[in-house]
């Protein structure tokens, strides 16, 4: 580029003094800016953008209507970033981003716990909140009782067979009253809730509902469901958040922090033009149910921001509540210190 632009300024000025060798002014002066421009065009640098590669935790949907929002609209590019958006490996984005694969990515409070302490911590912290509360909870067939915690007993219950998964339910079933080794844990097979409910396989599944709730009621499956925050506000933790490789985002704060604004303009154009963002979406996604997608998103417009003024923003009380229950309950193989796996620095 140095090179090329020592030649456009040469070129110019031997053309420059060809014409006034000529005696023609006019010529002289014609030629002189067309140089002048000549060497603008040839000496403008182009924006060299930063290459980042951000995980998602699973398939797109709205949860991640923002992120999509920001890539159409040019707010990545306003911030000098390529981003690439791609699918998580079998082992999960966090791994991705803990070995410096990719930069960013989708996960959860309780997910990302066995990359930030122990023997297999990675350089990995949330970094902003996707959504300000817990939308997960149980769904069940509407009348069988199962509206409550206390009413799983005797209900056949689609487990993942992860521990911070069945203390918490043990927790709110205990808390009301019930008696958890009375649910039936069968291992989980679920691709369809909808399905999986009609058929009876399972009675009761764990579920977030602005996805697979909302798309139990599209298809005109009677529900009953009761969400874990509602319980206990213990359960009121982070899910999903974004997540950063730490190392890369001590090395490069300005890019984060224009990382995180892109997404906050992504999310803010959200909530104020709902349709259009959900079109970005389908635009990315094509493959989505576009019935699914506009009724999910009136759901999540009211969860994205909820009543915090900053998008992203991650409650210290809050998302310490949670970890500090899973020391009391001896769930981690170590101590969560307060305050581990997550900041507000890099939000604008």
């Amino acid at each position: 580029m140095k090179k090329k632009i020592i030649a456009a300024v040469m070129a110019a000025s031997m053309l420059a003094l060809t014409a006034a060798g000529c005696g023609n002014a006019g010529n002289s002066s014609t030629a002189a800016t067309e140089a002048t421009e000549a060497t603008k065009t040839t000496s403008a640098p182009a924006m060299i953008k930063e290459k980042i590669t951000f995980v998602l935790d699973w398939t797109p949907n709205t949860n991640h209507t923002g992120l999509y929002v920001a890539q159409e609209m040019g707010y990545f590019d306003e911030a000098g970033l390529d981003v690439e958006i791609v699918q998580p490996p079998e082992d999960g984005a966090e791994a991705l981003v803990g070995t410096g694969k990719a930069q960013f990515c989708v996960t959860f409070q309780d997910s990302m716990l066995p990359t930030i302490i122990g023997e297999n911590k990675m350089p990995l912290k949330a970094v902003a909140a996707l959504v300000q509360h817990n939308t997960s909870g149980i769904i069940s067939r509407k009348g069988e009782g199962a509206d409550k915690p206390k009413g799983l007993e005797g209900k056949k219950y689609a487990t993942w067979d992860l521990p911070i998964e069945k203390a918490t339910l043990k927790q709110v079933v205990e808390d009301d009253g019930g008696d958890f080794s009375k649910v039936q844990l069968i291992p989980s097979t679920v691709t369809d809730e909808s399905s999986a409910l009609q058929t009876k396989s399972v009675d009761a599944i764990w579920v977030f509902y602005g996805w697979a709730g909302i798309a139990t009621k599209l298809n005109n499956v009677e529900t009953d469901y009761f969400a874990f925050k509602d319980i206990n506000p213990v359960f009121d933790y982070y899910t999903p958040v974004i997540a950063g490789n730490t190392d890369w985002m001590a090395e490069n704060p300005d890019l984060t922090k224009g990382f995180l604004t892109a997404m906050k303009k992504g999310y803010e154009y959200t909530i104020a033009h709902p349709d259009e963002a959900c079109d970005m979406l389908m635009k990315a996604a094509p493959e989505l149910d576009e019935k699914l997608v506009k009724e999910s998103q009136k759901y999540m417009n009211e969860q994205y921001k909820a009543e915090v003024e900053k998008w992203g923003y991650i409650d210290p009380a809050r998302w310490n509540a949670f970890y500090n229950w899973i020391n009391e309950n001896k769930l981690a193989e170590e101590q969560i210190p307060e305050n581990t796996g997550f900041t507000n620095e890099y939000l604008e």
